[in-house]
C-alpha cells in the first residue's frame, strides 16, 4: 500500500475508524464502521486535524483517529474489534485491524528503542523516526501458521488455553509463530509436533489472513496426517482428538480462518466420500 498524505476534505465521504484505549466507534446499524462527510458528522472538527489515511474501502477513503479516552463523538458505541468478527465484510475487517494495528503502533514507538530519544511520526509513510541517531520504525507484523490436519474424514480439533470457556470450549486447528530462520512448512511441522507429537505430510498453503490481535499474518495451510498418536503439550493445549465430519465440537466464529480451514476440509472430505 502506498503511503498517502492525510488531506481531508470536508465534503468528501469516508470511513471513519475512531480508536480508544483498544476499542473501536460503531453504529448498530448497515456496515457498523461510520461513514460520510466531516460536514455532517458530530464530532469536533477538531478531531479531524488528527488523522491518518490507513487505506480505501468500496471507493471512499478510510481515515484512522486515535484517542486517548472514550469520547463521546456521537457516533456510535465503543466495542472490541473481536465483535466485528464474521458481521462485515472481510476487507472491511481487515481495514479495521489495519487501524488497530497501526494506532498501536504508534502508542508504543514514543521513544526510540536504539538511544532513548523521543520519536516522531513520518507524515508520508506509517513510520516513527529519531532524528538524534536516524533510526526509524515501522509496525510490527508476527507471521504465524495456522494448519488443519486431515485423517481420512477426520479432522485434528484442539482446545487451547485461550479458547476454554466454562462448559462450552472452542476446538480448533493448531497455530503457531514462526521462529526466526525457519520456513513456513517447517514452522507447520514443528508446531503440529510440538504441540501434539503428530507428524504430517503433504503440506499445502491455502490462505493468509491478517490477525490483528495485536499484530499477527496468520498463514493458513493443510496437512495430511503421517504418523503418530496424540500426546498434548500441556503449556499450549487443554485437550485434542479426532473429529469425524459429521459430528464436530463447538467451532471457532465466523470470519476467522481457522473456520474457513475446517469448513474448506470439511466440503473437501464430502466430495471424497
Amino acid at each position: 500500500m502506498q503511503p498517502e498524505k492525510n488531506n481531508v476534505s470536508k465534503q468528501e465521504n469516508a470511513w471513519w475508524f475512531i480508536i480508544a484505549r483498544d476499542q473501536i466507534v460503531l453504529q448498530p446499524q448497515g456496515n457498523f464502521i461510520p461513514y460520510g462527510n466531516l460536514d455532517d458528522l458530530p464530532f469536533p472538527e477538531a478531531l479531524a486535524n488528527n488523522v491518518k489515511k490507513i487505506g480505501d474501502y468500496d471507493s471512499s477513503p478510510c481515515y484512522l483517529i486515535v484517542l486517548q479516552e472514550k469520547l463521546d463523538v456521537g457516533l456510535g458505541e465503543y466495542f472490541p474489534l473481536r465483535s466485528l468478527l464474521g458481521q462485515i465484510h472481510d476487507l472491511l475487517f481487515d481495514l479495521a485491524g489495519r487501524a488497530f494495528q497501526v494506532a498501536l503502533f504508534y502508542q508504543t514507538h514514543q521513544y526510540c528503542g536504539k538511544c532513548g530519544n523521543k520519536m516522531h511520526a513520518i507524515n508520508w509513510e506509517t513510520a516513527m523516526k529519531c532524528y538524534h541517531c536516524q533510526h526509524r520504525c515501522y509496525p510490527r507484523v508476527s507471521p504465524c501458521v495456522i494448519v488443519g490436519i486431515r485423517k481420512g474424514k477426520e479432522i485434528l480439533l484442539a482446545v487451547h488455553h485461550r479458547h476454554l470457556k466454562q462448559n462450552n470450549p472452542v476446538f480448533t486447528v493448531l497455530a503457531g509463530f514462526v521462529e526466526a530462520g525457519e520456513t513456513l512448512e517447517m514452522c507447520v511441522e514443528r508446531e503440529v509436533y510440538e504441540e501434539s507429537r503428530i507428524r504430517v505430510k503433504n503440506i499445502e498453503y491455502i490462505s493468509s489472513q491478517p490477525w490483528p490481535f495485536p499484530h499477527s499474518l496468520m498463514m493458513g495451510f493443510f496437512a495430511e496426517y503421517e504418523s503418530g498418536e496424540i500426546k498434548i503439550d500441556k503449556n499450549e493445549l487443554v485437550e485434542a482428538a479426532w473429529y469425524h465430519i459429521d459430528n464436530l465440537p463447538v467451532l471457532p466464529n465466523n470470519g476467522t480462518i481457522a473456520r474457513k480451514l475446517i469448513n474448506k476440509m470439511v466440503e473437501q472430505c464430502k466430495v471424497a466420500i
